[in-house]
C-alpha cells in the first residue's frame, strides 16, 4: 500500500509536539520566519527537539533568510531537512549541505513544470511543496485549485495550502502526493495546535491511503 507521509508544521509547544508524534506524524516543522505567529527562536526549537524520538524528521522552515542565519540554525539544531518557502533559487538552497525542499506558491499562470525543473537535479533537493499563494508565505489556511498540478512533476510532491481534517482525504485521493503538510488546519488558535484536529487529520490521510489500496 502506498502511504502518504505527513508533516505537521509550525510547532511551538511541547504538548503540540507530543500530540503530533503520538498521532503518527512523520515530520514536524519549526518556523524561523520572524513575521510568523508560529516563529520560534533557536533556543525554543532546541528545547522542543530535545525530546523528539528517532525517525521523526525535524524540518527547519526559512523565508528569504540570510545564509548566516540558516547556518546558525544548522550548527545549533539537529535539523534533518531544510524547507525554503520564499524566493530562493536552487544555488541558494544547495549551499548548506543538507537535504532540502522548495515551496511553490501556486496560482494561475505559474508553470509548475518549469518551476520544478529549475530545482530538479540540484544537490540535496528532496521535494516540491505546493502551497497556496497567500500573504505571509504560508499558514493562511487557503486552498488552491488542485487541477493546476501537472500529472507528472520531476520532484516528489508535498501538498499544502488550506488542508484540514475535513478535506485532506479528498486531497490525497485527488492529488496522490508523496506527502501532505498542515499548519493552520490543525490549530485551535494561531500557533497553538489542537490535538484532536491533529489526530483527525492523520486519520483522514490514512483512510484515503487505505481506500486507494482496495
Amino acid at each position: 500500500m502506498d502511504r502518504t507521509r505527513i508533516k505537521i508544521c509550525g510547532i511551538t509547544r511541547e504538548e503540540d509536539l507530543a500530540a503530533a508524534i503520538a498521532a503518527g506524524a512523520d515530520a514536524l516543522g519549526f518556523v524561523f520566519y520572524k513575521p510568523s505567529p508560529r516563529c520560534v527562536t533557536l533556543q525554543e526549537a532546541a528545547n522542543l527537539m530535545a525530546g523528539m524520538p528517532a525517525f521523526v524528521t525535524k524540518v527547519g522552515l526559512f523565508v528569504n533568510e540570510s545564509p548566516e542565519a540558516v547556518r546558525a540554525a544548522i550548527e545549533n539544531l539537529p535539523l534533518d531537512l531544510l524547507q525554503f518557502h520564499g524566493d530562493e533559487d536552487a544555488a541558494y538552497c544547495c549551499r548548506f549541505g543538507k537535504p532540502w525542499i522548495k515551496a511553490a506558491r501556486v496560482k494561475p499562470g505559474l508553470d509548475l513544470l518549469e518551476y520544478a525543473s529549475a530545482f530538479a537535479g540540484a544537490p540535496g533537493v528532496s521535494g516540491l511543496l505546493l502551497d497556496a499563494d497567500v500573504a505571509g508565505f504560508g499558514g493562511g489556511g487557503k486552498t488552491f485549485d488542485w487541477s493546476l498540478i501537472p500529472r507528472s512533476l520531476p520532484l516528489p510532491v508535498i501538498l499544502s495550502g488550506g488542508l484540514h481534517p475535513g478535506n485532506v482525504a479528498e486531497a490525497v485521493r485527488v492529488v496522490r502526493p508523496w506527502a501532505v503538510d498542515v499548519s493552520s488546519g490543525v490549530e485551535a488558535a494561531r500557533g497553538i495546535k489542537d490535538a484532536r484536529k491533529i489526530t483527525e487529520f492523520i486519520a483522514g490521510v490514512q483512510h484515503a491511503d487505505a481506500g486507494s489500496s482496495l
